[in-house]
């Protein structure tokens, strides 16, 4: 069983940046591939960015690409999400997950553990 706890978000003006990070415990974080997923209220959740178990591969949503970056420290079973030149699309819930999947990272249906969300809010 992986607990995960996500932590960073808060309220930024629109252009600037936020660092997310998200903890995990009680499992072997580097068999995971990890990914970010937010949530407006009313809406269903989105996939933002993945990372694979190694690090070596990312992927991200259109929306996103190019203004975040997904990483991770197997050393410190986190994964970090850099949030740069944030507009209020990007305001949400923004969750954390892990996965035994090593492709299809972009479906929500693949992930089998989940933190309980951080706010991101951005304020234009």
């Amino acid at each position: 069983q992986v607990q995960l706890g996500e932590s960073g978000g808060g309220l930024v003006q629109a252009g600037g940046s936020l660092r997310l990070s998200c903890a995990a415990s009680g499992g072997i974080f580097s068999r995971y591939a990890m990914g970010w997923f937010r949530q407006d209220p009313g809406k269903e959740r989105e996939f933002v960015a993945a990372i694979s178990w190694s690090g070596t591969t990312t992927y991200y949503a259109d929306s996103v690409n190019g203004r975040f970056t997904i990483s991770r420290d197997n050393a410190k079973n986190t994964v970090y999400l850099q949030m740069n030149s944030l507009n209020s699309e990007d305001t949400g819930v923004y969750y954390c997950a892990a996965s035994l999947y090593v492709d299809y990272l972009k479906e929500v249906a693949n992930y089998d553990y989940w933190g309980q969300g951080t706010q991101v809010t951005v304020s234009s």
